[in-house]
Order: C-alpha cells, then sequence, then structure tokens
C-alpha cells in the first residue's frame, strides 16, 4: 500500500518492528525497504544500517540496499538492480510518496529512544552514487518530507558530530564540493490515471517523441490538457492527459504547445507534426478545445 496507513499518525510509536508490521506501517521484519520496482517503495526503515546515512529531521540521505557483511561493513558494490533500490527509484520517477519508520539503534537526535517511531511521508527528490565510507559503491536517496507531515521530535540531545544540515550563508559557493552522479527531478503530482498514460506510451513523450533515460529506469511526466480545479475544471481522466517530456510539459501548460482538432501539434505558432497516439489511448477533444481557446491570441 503506498502512502498513509488508516487510524496511524505521524509520530506513534511501536515498541518492536512487528507491531509496525501489523499495523501496516512497514511490512517486512527484517529489510529496510518494503517495495518492488513495479509499485515503488511503501516505506523505508531509519535504524543506522549504514553508515552512510545521514539524518536531517525533515530531510534524510538513505543509503540503498546491498553490499554488507553480518558485521554492517560495505564489502561490495550496491546496484540499482536490487528490488529494494530499484523501488525507490520508481517512487523518484512516478513521485510517490514513501512513509518513513525510524528505529532507536539511528545514531541521530531524530531516532526514538526506545523502539520504532512512524513519521509520516516523504517524498524522494533526487539520487545517486559515490563511494561511501567503506570504499565501495553505494546509491543514496534524498527524501524530503512531504509538506504538513510534522517535523519528528528530538528523543535525545545532540550527539557529538552528528550531521548537521548546512545553511545557506551570504557568500554562495563550495571550494571543495562532494563529487556524486545525481539525477533531479521537478517534483509533479502523480497519480494511478497519469501512471496508466505514462505506461501506454513506455514513458516516450507524445510531441517530440523522447524517451529520458536515467539510471533505473526511464521519465516522463503526465499532462492535463485541461487543467484540473477552478476555473477549467478538467476532469481527471487519461482521455484528459498526455504523456509529455518536461519540457513539452512545461510548453503546455504555458500555451506554447496548443493542439488542433485533427492531433496536429502547434509550437511557436507553426505547426510541429501529429501527436502521437496510441490505441488503448483516446484523446478527449472537448478538453483539446478548451485548452487553445484559454490560448488563443
Amino acid at each position: 500500500m503506498i502512502g498513509e496507513v488508516p487510524d496511524v499518525e505521524a509520530g506513534q510509536g511501536f515498541s518492536t518492528r512487528r507491531l509496525a508490521h501489523e499495523a501496516g506501517v512497514h511490512r517486512p521484519l527484517q529489510a529496510g525497504i518494503c517495495g518492488t520496482k513495479k509499485t515503488g517503495a511503501e516505506s523505508i526503515v531509519v535504524s543506522g544500517g549504514y553508515k552512510d546515512d545521514e539524518d536531517y529531521g525533515d530531510v534524510i540521505v538513505y543509503t540503498g540496499h546491498g553490499g554488507q557483511d553480518g558485521a554492517g561493513n560495505q564489502v561490495s558494490d550496491q546496484s540499482l538492480e536490487d528490488s529494494g533500490n530499484a523501488a525507490l527509484v520508481t517512487s523518484y520517477l512516478e513521485g510517490l510518496p514513501v512513509r518513513v519508520l525510524r528505529g532507536y539503534q539511528g545514531h541521530t537526535p531524530y531516532a526514538p529512544a526506545t523502539g520504532y517511531r512512524y513519521d509520516g511521508l516523504y517524498r524522494v527528490t533526487s539520487y545517486g552514487s559515490k563511494l561511501g565510507i567503506d570504499g565501495f559503491l553505494i546509491w543514496q536517496f534524498r527524501l524530503e518530507a512531504y509538506d504538513g507531515t510534522p517535523t519528528p521530535t528530538t528523543q535525545q540531545p545532540e550527539l557529538p558530530g552528528a550531521p548537521v544540515e548546512p545553511e545557506s550563508t551570504s557568500v554562495p559557493g563550495n571550494e571543495s564540493p562532494e563529487r556524486i552522479t545525481s539525477t533531479v527531478q521537478r517534483i509533479v503530482r502523480s497519480n494511478a490515471v497519469k501512471r496508466q498514460v505514462k505506461a501506454w506510451h513506455d514513458n516516450r513523450c507524445q510531441v517530440c517523441n523522447v524517451r529520458i533515460e536515467v539510471p533505473g529506469g526511464s521519465y516522463s511526466e503526465g499532462a492535463h490538457i485541461r487543467a484540473l480545479g477552478s476555473p477549467h475544471n478538467g476532469p481527471d481522466t487519461t482521455s484528459n492527459v498526455l504523456c509529455l517530456c518536461p519540457n513539452c510539459h512545461v510548453m503546455l501548460d504555458a500555451g506554447a504547445i496548443v493542439i488542433e482538432d485533427d492531433l496536429t501539434v502547434i509550437r511557436g505558432g507553426q505547426p510541429a507534426g501529429a501527436l502521437r497516439t496510441h490505441p488503448q489511448h483516446a484523446i478527449d477533444l472537448e478538453c483539446v478545445r478548451h485548452h487553445r481557446e484559454r490560448w488563443r491570441q
């Protein structure tokens, strides 16, 4: 299950992982990541299992799974093929929320004093690879709390050497920046309707035909033709959604791209080819006309 669990509030404690499992917050009794590449990550546990983890409360730098020995040492490289890591990549690509459970073993001031604590929904905002403390390749995922997710309480005094999220100064820059292979995402809303349209088109833009390949998968955005909400009140249906690359999404939303009734794409006032279609993906021409009238010059 992706998202909130009924009857469980952020800040709720569990004395054992089994109780968290029974509540549906984090189903595995041992694994730190719950999910698959197909569905995305349901939840993670932050419990000090990896040396390279960093916990700033509403921001977590979470080390992926794999490559450890029984003593907690990294002894081989991690891979995005690991199901847990692949699940977090899908959460990033699809904009899916991830439940965060913190355990008492975490060596940060945000760890609970005992047991485990559910700390609400976070989103994966970027991910990348680097050499970890033990000298092997690791994958790390930056998670940020959703608006409305309370900052976790500090149950312990801050430990010496505990990580501190760097604050901005009046002089920008860093003479020795850390180098990390990274992919950054524009935050977008995602739901089952958008996921279906993106699956039909295999993440290939219907306007420019670009398919953006990233480590672990591909990326596209579901774009509503007729905007949702007042005053446009477009339907949240597959016939009102296109699979687009980020550039074409921005142009559609800003009126730089409009579509004719015969599905000819007009970009910058000039015909730019036909909208690519799929047999299962009908396009609502009323939504197309509404969008075109909105941006008529």
